[in-house]
């Protein structure tokens, strides 16, 4: 049977009718974040499988300028929830008052030592992120460069303008680095071993970069010998050819944890609570498993290739209310000392 002209018009009038209402129903939570843009999609779609009632906008930068918005929006709160910022940010976040304690449902599945110690938490752990050196292996031959093995193998003259690192202002890769440097070495106001060895290192150091993810990248495509990052891109990049070893230097790692927090302010908390139900679940786990190899349910996490297998017992250990603490103290510091080698916006 033939639709009439007007019966077709009301029937699709009908149906955008009802696809607006559907779409009217849903609850749009609004997501700071400093995941890296490839993860996003699947685990928004992980999200919605559980509740597809909740649409996700992200505000997507680097940890640095993520923690820095949020700092500067905390009289005028815009975020619902944040996820995958550093736990040092979110740590410092909430000695300013600006989370809501909340025990999602699987918290205690979580790791003691990757959540906030409070009861409830203020925010809890996804994986951890740590340090990863990318060595471009056929650059490295050309220039006749050795391959490092520690952290102090960056500070001779052989790799002199050939090392790029994120800037610890605006990444929270660049700043995990920062921060391990102090606790190996020593930090004591400025006049520590872990300041001296950056003095070292920063006169090899060809760009700082204002992302985590960069100098991996600009190792992989031969621009520079060596790019300070981290496992998840460097073994990404590896994974699609890039000509470079992952090192991993002898002293320590330094890291942090991607973690979730409710934002104070939010008019949306039972949906910002079914995100941090989800985020803490293992379907969630095995999503960030994919990517990292260490994440904050223990067990979940495939191995990863090149990543070695006693990975963990490498990360030096954090002191999460330090890096929160004295992040304001180090990144005046190191502004001060190192600035002018950073990359222009």
């Amino acid at each position: 049977m033939r639709l009439s002209i007007l019966s077709k018009s009301l029937l699709l009038t009908g149906l955008l009718a009802f696809a607006a209402a559907a779409s009217a129903q849903k609850t749009q939570l609004l997501v700071y974040t400093a995941l890296e843009t490839d993860q996003l999609k699947a685990y928004q779609e992980g999200f919605n499988k559980s509740y597809p009632d909740i649409e996700l906008k992200w505000v997507r930068d680097s940890t640095g300028v993520i923690t820095a918005k949020l700092l500067a929006e905390k009289a005028n709160p815009q975020a619902d929830a944040v996820m995958g910022v550093a736990a040092s940010s979110l740590a410092l976040m909430d000695k300013q008052g600006m989370l809501i304690p909340y025990a999602p449902l699987n918290l205690d599945a979580i790791m003691s030592q990757y959540r906030d110690k409070k009861q409830p938490p203020a925010w809890f752990g996804m994986d951890v992120w740590g340090a990863t050196v990318c060595f471009n292996t056929v650059e490295a031959k050309k220039k006749n460069i050795p391959k490092p093995e520690t952290w102090q193998d960056l500070t001779k003259p052989a790799y002199k303008g050939q090392i790029v690192m994120p800037n610890p202002a605006s990444s929270g890769t660049g700043y995990f680095d920062v921060v391990a440097w102090l606790t190996l070495f020593g930090d004591k106001d400025g006049k520590g071993g872990g300041w001296k060895f950056m003095d070292g290192l920063h006169q090899n150091i060809a760009q700082y970069t204002h992302s985590g993810s960069k100098p991996c990248n600009m190792a992989g495509s031969g621009e520079f010998v060596v790019g300070i990052s981290f496992e998840y891109r460097a073994n990404s990049n590896k994974a699609k050819g890039a000509p470079i070893d992952l090192v991993f230097p002898k002293e320590g790692l330094g890291w942090d944890l991607e973690a979730f927090a409710i934002h104070k302010g939010t008019k949306k908390l039972d949906a910002a609570k079914k995100l941090a139900d989800w985020a803490s679940s293992k379907d969630a786990m095995l999503l960030y498993g994919k990517n990292f190899a260490i994440t904050a349910q223990p067990g979940v996490a495939a191995p990863l290739a090149n990543v070695p297998k006693d990975y963990e017992a490498r990360l030096v250990k954090l002191d999460f209310n330090y890096a929160a603490e004295q992040r304001e103290r180090i990144l005046k510091e190191w502004t001060a000392r190192y600035d002018g080698k950073t990359e222009k916006r």
